[in-house]
């Protein structure tokens, strides 16, 4: 795993692991670009921590990254996409200063049929990871394969037969515009 500057993976008081910053952050700033490799639907991928780039394309993040928790006022915001020639990427900035020994969070934004339980405990909690105007590839790969079991349990409906969801909006593939990215915690 590639290591970070600045980052570092700890037992997480929210859940499972989690990753804090080791110096302070001001609002807006880069905290990292996001190592990973881009992969598309069909390929045999360890896809538990990717981010959704575009409909059917993936970026599985292969640093500290991966280990970033959900919450409902996250302090991070994932932008990601395809650049022109082709590649993935991901960048993580802050959404506010940062202190040294904070953790980091980004919202997850789940689309509402794959929505699961949050555990961040911030005032503005949701109950659930979802955002109900999330458009659906901001959903990583492994969910979907459980996305049937998923909607019964939620609708108690079958999911469509696609393995990946059309998106509305795709997002755009310019450095620096945000795109709603999603991840499974740990």
């Amino acid at each position: 795993m590639a290591r970070i500057p600045g980052l570092q993976v700890i037992r997480s008081p929210v859940q499972g692991y989690g990753v804090i910053s080791t110096r302070a952050r001001k609002k807006g700033s880069v905290i990292c670009n996001v190592e990973g490799v881009m992969w598309r639907t069909g390929e045999r991928s360890d896809d538990t921590y990717s981010l959704i780039l575009e409909d059917g394309i993936f970026f599985d993040m292969v640093d500290q990254t991966r280990w970033m928790n959900h919450s409902c006022e996250p302090n991070v915001v994932v932008e990601a996409g395809v650049t022109k020639n082709g590649n993935g990427w991901a960048q993580m900035q802050a959404l506010r200063d940062i202190k040294p020994g904070e953790e980091l969070f980004f919202d997850y934004a789940l689309p509402p049929e794959l929505k699961e339980k949050c555990f961040c405990g911030t005032k503005k909690c949701r109950g659930w990871i979802v955002q109900p105007d999330a458009p659906s590839v901001s959903t990583s790969r492994s969910r979907l394969r459980d996305r049937k079991a998923v909607l019964s349990a939620i609708t108690g409906k079958s999911a469509p037969r696609s393995s990946s969801p059309k998106s509305k909006n795709a997002p755009n593939s310019q450095p620096g515009k945000n795109v709603v990215t999603t991840k499974r915690s740990a």
